[in-house]
């Protein structure tokens, strides 16, 4: 989604000067050339360069905009057809050089970001609420006077701020909570500088609609402000309900995976031989072996201990020595824990050479 901007003062008077048919003399601007083709970059400057679409910040100014809806029709009993029109990306000196005079500009502090905001009313737009809440009709556009707003006029459009306020906060809450604190309204932008002039800004205009009259409503965020949540806004949005069910999932997987049961091999020795010798073996062949003092345990082929074997009650059994370090995948590495041996198994089982040939080979019980 591109974001557009206004047109700059010079494109209006080409524009109109094409239309009167007096066309404004060119001024051809030569682009520099650049011999080593590299194009210096001033790091020192303000500008950003905004490449992604901002998903989860469009989502936002759409709940925004259902909530205000409700809002409004508390406040005023009437209906407003309310609609967010394209984010622009833009200096404050051209977002404040397009804004209508007198305009009702309240700059608020949105904790726990840096910076100030700015909530500017087309006066348009307040006249037509105050002219709805005392009982006036909705026939024409109300004439935007160059006067200040009256005692009850700035309590009403205070009033409406609130309203407006918390209805932002509720649509920043699943994203990144934060609270609004008022500090002033002004009717000049001069007195209400919340960035520099070529400072990069965010505008969201809404545009408010009672039946065919309106106005719009600009919510002006300096891009400092949000930049340390860039990452946030850019990406698309993941509702709690599901992040919650996949935490539980994570829960019950964490709770039944020590219950799993698991096969232990203790695998005590590997005979080489050749093909040859491997066709040669017959009945009463004998393979001759030699038994290690210490064997590795393993569980899906991955080595978990190194043990000694014997017997333990007249069975077969394996004494633990040490755990042996497991692949991390990824995971926390876990330090290597020793176990002493102090097991009461018995003596280990040794065969010596003579008990060795004396043994035959029994085909149905393999080494």
């Amino acid at each position: 989604m591109a974001y557009d901007t206004f047109l700059s003062q010079n494109e209006v008077d080409s524009l109109f000067a094409e239309i009167e048919g007096t066309p404004t003399p060119r001024i051809e601007v030569e682009e520099p050339v650049y011999p080593d083709g590299v194009r210096p970059y001033d790091l020192s400057s303000p500008e950003r360069v905004i490449r992604k679409r901002m998903q989860t910040f469009e989502l936002i100014n759409e709940r925004f905009a259902r909530n205000l809806r409700a809002v409004l029709l508390s406040f005023m009993r009437r209906n407003a057809d309310i609609s967010v029109l394209p984010i622009k990306i833009q200096t404050f000196a051209e977002f404040e050089r397009n804004l209508p005079v007198p305009s009702n500009l309240n700059m608020v502090r949105l904790e726990p970001l840096r910076g100030l905001s700015l909530f500017c009313f087309d006066p348009t737009l307040v006249f037509l609420i105050i002219e709805t809440l005392f009982g006036g009709q909705i026939k024409q556009n109300t004439r935007v006077e160059g006067r200040d707003f009256t005692a009850t006029e700035q309590r009403i459009i205070h009033r409406l701020l609130m309203h407006t306020l918390e209805s932002y906060v509720h649509a920043w809450k699943p994203v990144y909570p934060i609270k609004y604190h008022y500090l002033r309204s002004e009717m000049h932008t001069k007195f209400a500088n919340i960035a520099s002039g070529n400072e990069v800004v965010v505008v969201t205009p809404i545009r408010i609609e009672f039946g065919t009259i309106g106005g719009l409503l600009n919510v002006c965020l300096p891009y400092s402000m949000i930049e340390p949540l860039k990452d946030l806004l850019t990406e698309p949005f993941q509702d709690e309900s599901v992040k919650g069910n996949e935490n539980k999932w994570l829960r019950q997987l964490s709770g039944q995976v020590p219950e799993t049961e698991v096969e232990l091999v203790a695998n005590f020795t590997t005979a080489e031989c050749t093909l040859e010798q491997l066709m040669a073996l017959k009945e009463g062949s004998v393979l001759p072996i030699r038994l290690p003092t210490e064997i590795e345990a393993t569980v899906d082929g991955i080595p978990v201990i190194s043990a000694k074997y014997g017997t333990y009650n007249k069975h077969y059994a394996l004494s633990v020595i040490k755990r042996l370090e497991l692949p991390t995948f990824d995971t926390p590495e876990e330090p290597k824990v020793v176990i002493e041996d102090t097991t009461t198994i018995d003596d280990e089982i040794l065969l010596d050479d003579h008990e060795l040939s004396a043994a035959p080979l029994n085909a149905e019980k393999p080494i």
